[in-house]
């Protein structure tokens, strides 16, 4: 594209930008296709939730190409009843969005379907409500719908259903989003024997970040440079509960920058950000950096172990870069190098051969070890190159200094800004206080290699990702807004084909708080809110490095997912402390808060989530102080690893997981589910009432709505997105713009229905105070790599300070 065209392309972006937010920032999420079965032809009919058809597997294939989404859909539903079934087939459209050349087939066969308009739709879902007591289905209240008539279906039948539909995918300030919803859990009578969705993303203008908010530790990515990719994901056995959601930013800048926000309608005054960092993939010179392998080589590591530690060093050996250098240690009750320095590429294969020849002897030297591998990151120190640290040990130090307290600060008063400090703890017989703490205190991370698993698989796997470096000792700085509580606490490393993910809290001080501070000054500000700047600055080569960001401070519904991701890190990162450091009251508070509030099951809470004064500060205090009186977990064997590796995935979680709480019910035998989440809400089963968890029974009365009565549906008419908290069930408790209201059976009471236009929580003004977060250790950028942050909606652009 030509440097005009390009300029052109940006202003017509900019212009447009707002005109698209309008149209799609309320839009709710496009549905798959249900069957809703008409009553079966027997005496005494079930309830509808008893007559739903089995869906054996759900399809989604997707391509998008300049932002034209073609998405075809195949689902095959089972009639596992005894009765012949037939029905009503339902496609929720997504609300304002262009949906064209929608088509359908059934077993193969053309069928017309018939366009809905919302009201249309929501008439059939109020009418199943009223007729059959169920409503499931109104969490679909305000959308668009095909409807399509599905003939009888015998006994043990089926039906293929199949549809193509393409839709515009807007373009909101250099951010394309696509969403598939994939909750069927209440429309399914089993769980799906297969269920995938798969992504052909195609781009004219440069892709940088490409992150699922849903399905981030559960997709493939794979990156054919910076304007194609695939995506990936599939599950079999399971009742999706999710949406599909997949991000793409698109940037002629070096490095691409966005920043999604959520600012929720309460009187607390913070929002939340999650801020992606993307460089471009195709690197032409990556940093120029030190790598040292030191390898246990004790008598414990004789056999596969070696063998495969053997393999994962010739791994990195063979991947080096052109301008690093490199070495490797060999250690048990004593040491050797491969070189007495530092060496050149050019003699990896030499030190393959070196490493193969080793023999398993001996004790562990941890300490000795570390030491001297510190004492090579010196030359990199003095030749300002980060070094990277690749430590692989089966074991306990058995020699030499042995108590972890003094290991710890010996590599503490050695150690350097420049190191990166990557342990792997091969087996259950390894210290994981020792081996945590210094990935924590090196900007590192730990790999725990179980006896299940091979340790080349997981050396190779994270080398690959660190392999290429491009901004080191990154610092942060925030002007018009205060930034805090972000997470990962240190700023990590970004690597080339990387996305790297920071979360966090802002609010906006009052202006009468200013005082202020010169800042950078950015092009021209976006449309649609209030504008901002952030600057990130790290090194290259041992010089400074500063990009400028400029973006927009809004709220955004289709970001409801970010409070979840921020608090899922936070709860990771307590637990961790707490591991390491000791217990501490405040804390252990703050996890058992945050379970509760976003649903996130932790050792804290597991066991508590269904007591009936959980919602109560009194509960929550009780559940502190009974966890606080159990013993001190263990720092050796499997159940330590296990923890430790379970608090890593919480603390470097990409998104939010699913709720897993489910319970037998006593009554029924059947197993039920007893967390949901519903948007930015979570809801609670208790004593068959979904309880959302802001609601306090303490300081809280809720007023009483009759499932089904005209309250009910005027309630739903002023605001159809309650609909989403409705179709939980017939006992739902839910607080919404600063009150509470309880779904019972009967008339309820005389409730007072909100005006048709809902009172928004506005942030404050403004101050050009910066904020910073530079005061923690920092990290690197890498081309290829993305940083999110957890926050308002906005999108920035990056662009270098010379």
């Amino acid at each position: 594209m030509s440097p005009q065209n390009t300029s052109t392309c940006r202003i017509l972006i900019a212009a447009l930008a707002a005109l698209f937010i309008t149209l799609t920032a309320a839009s709710p999420a496009l549905a798959d296709g249900i069957i809703i079965p008409d009553p079966p032809p027997i005496p005494d009919p079930p309830p509808l939730e008893e007559t739903w058809l089995t869906i054996r597997y759900h399809r989604v294939d997707v391509t998008i190409a300049d932002q034209v989404a073609t998405t075809r859909v195949k689902q095959e539903f089972v009639n596992e009843h005894e009765w012949e079934a037939e029905g009503t087939y339902i496609f929720p459209l997504p609300e304002g969005a262009s949906v064209s050349n929608f088509t359908m087939w059934v077993d193969g066969e053309a069928v017309e379907g018939q366009i809905l308009e919302a009201d249309e739709a929501r008439q059939i879902y109020e009418d199943i409500v009223r007729e059959r007591r169920d409503p499931a289905l109104l969490e679909y209240v305000g959308q668009d719908a095909v409807r399509a008539r599905i003939f009888p279906i015998p006994p043990g039948g089926s039906r293929v259903i199949e549809l193509e539909y393409t839709q515009v995918l807007p373009v909101e300030n250099g951010l394309v989003r696509y969403v598939y919803p994939l909750n069927t859990e209440k429309f399914s009578a089993r769980p799906l024997e297969d269920c995938s969705v798969h992504v052909d993303l195609r781009s004219n203008d440069p892709m940088r970040a490409i992150y699922s908010p849903t399905h981030q530790d559960r997709i493939f990515i794979a990156r054919d440079g910076d304007y194609h990719a695939t995506i990936g994901y599939e599950e079999n056995d399971v009742l999706p509960d999710q949406d599909f959601e997949l991000v793409y930013t698109v940037s002629q800048e070096e490095v691409g920058l966005n920043l999604l926000t959520h600012f929720p309608n309460d009187e607390s005054g913070e929002g939340f950000f999650l801020l992606m960092a993307a460089p471009t993939v195709e690197v032409e010179r990556a940093i120029p950096r030190d790598v040292v392998l030191v390898l246990d080589t004790s008598g414990s590591m004789e056999g596969e172990k070696l063998a495969q530690a053997k393999e994962a060093l010739s791994f990195v050996l063979e991947h080096l870069n052109q301008e690093d250098r490199f070495n490797v240690i060999a250690f048990s009750t004593g040491l050797k190098r491969y070189a007495p320095d530092l060496r050149p590429v050019s003699e990896a294969g030499e030190a393959a051969a070196w490493v193969g020849n080793l023999q398993a002897l001996g004790g562990t030297n941890i300490n000795l070890a570390l030491l001297d591998a510190l004492s090579l990151a010196g030359e990199s120190e003095s030749a300002q190159r980060p070094t990277v640290l690749i430590f692989l040990t089966d074991g306990l130090p058995t020699e030499g200094v042995t108590e972890i307290e003094q290991i710890l600060a010996n590599v503490e008063s050695e150690t350097s800004d420049q190191v990166r400090l990557f342990p792997f703890g091969v087996g259950n017989d390894v210290n994981t206080l020792l081996l945590d703490t210094l990935a924590e205190e090196n900007r590192g991370a730990t790999g725990y290699v179980r006896p299940h698993e091979r340790i080349d698989e997981e050396v190779s796997g994270l080398y690959a990702k660190i392999k290429t470096p491009v901004l080191t000792n990154l610092a942060l700085d925030f002007w018009d807004v205060i930034v805090e509580d972000t997470y990962p606490y240190t700023l990590p490393d970004l690597f080339a084909g990387e996305q790297l993910i920071l979360t966090g809290r802002y609010r906006l001080p009052p202006s009468s708080a200013a005082k202020p501070a010169p800042r950078p000054s950015p092009p021209a500000p976006l449309p649609g809110g209030e504008g901002g700047v952030i600057t990130l600055t790290g090194q290259v080569n041992g010089e400074r490095q500063e990009f400028v960001y400029e973006g927009v401070f809004g709220t955004s519904p289709e970001n409801d997912f970010i409070p979840r991701l921020w608090a899922t890190r936070k709860i990771g990162y307590l637990l961790t402390q707490i591991r390491l450091h000791g217990e501490n009251a405040e804390w252990v508070d703050a996890i058992v808060d945050l379970s509760v509030r976003y649903g996130i099951i932790t050792p804290y809470t597991s066991f508590l989530i269904q007591e009936e004064d959980i919602l109560t500060s009194t509960g929550r205090e009780e559940a502190a102080e009974e966890y606080m009186a159990q013993p001190t977990a263990p720092v050796v064997g499997a159940p330590a690893a296990e923890k430790a590796e379970a608090e890593a995935g919480m603390r470097s979680a990409d998104s939010a997981p699913p709720p897993s709480e489910w319970e037998e019910d006593a009554e029924t035998g059947q197993v039920v589910q007893t967390v949901r989440h519903v948007g930015e809400k979570t809801f609670l089963l208790q004593e068959g009432v979904w309880t959302d968890t802001t609601f306090n029974p303490e300081t809280m009365t809720a007023q009483q709505v009759g499932f089904g009565t005209e309250t009910y549906f005027d309630l739903l008419d002023a605001r159809p997105e309650w609909g989403n908290y409705l179709a939980l069930g017939d006992r739902v408790i839910f607080v919404a713009e600063g009150a509470a209201y309880e779904v019972v059976a009967g008339a309820g009471d005389a409730v007072e229905i909100p005006p048709s236009e809902p009172t928004k929580t506005s942030p404050p003004a403004t101050t050009s105070e910066p904020s910073s977060i530079s005061e923690r250790p920092g990290g690197s950028l890498c081309p290829g790599s993305m940083v999110l942050g957890v926050g308002v909606l906005g999108v920035w652009v990056w662009r270098r300070r010379k």
